[in-house]
């Protein structure tokens, strides 16, 4: 790895370990619906390996995202049950190569991901600099 490599991976790891919390969400929403994305063109191009490697990330975000839910918070069994969902989804949609399973993904993520942005710059209006 060059050094310019190394400056930008290192830069990137600084960028998560000092991120909030709801920082670290709205990152992982942004990778998964970039990750969905890639996913849908490289299946709708017929590159399969590509979209397998795509899909094969955004499950490991959503079990990530999976992982972080706590039981003291009302939504958490409906988030749970959604990215259960997403999960057999993208496996369907990565054995099937079924770039339409794929974009219905999109279409669940997008929303959330836009609210996760929305209630993460909602609280940080109402932290003090």
């Amino acid at each position: 790895m060059n050094d310019v490599l190394k400056a930008q991976q290192r830069y990137r790891d600084e960028a998560i370990l000092s991120a909030s919390p709801e920082r670290i969400v709205t990152m992982l929403y942004d990778r998964l619906l970039l990750d969905v994305d890639r996913a849908e063109r490289a299946q709708r191009d017929g590159d399969w390996p590509a979209a397998h490697e795509q899909l094969q990330h955004a499950q490991a975000i959503v079990a990530e995202l999976a992982g972080s839910l706590s039981g003291g918070w009302a939504g958490t069994a409906d988030l749970r049950a959604l990215y259960a969902y997403l999960t057999r989804t993208l496996i369907g949609a990565n054995i099937g190569r079924d770039p339409e399973r794929t974009h219905e993904c999109r279409e669940l993520i997008a929303p959330i991901r836009d609210a996760w942005h929305a209630a993460a710059a909602a609280l940080a209006e109402k932290v003090p600099a």
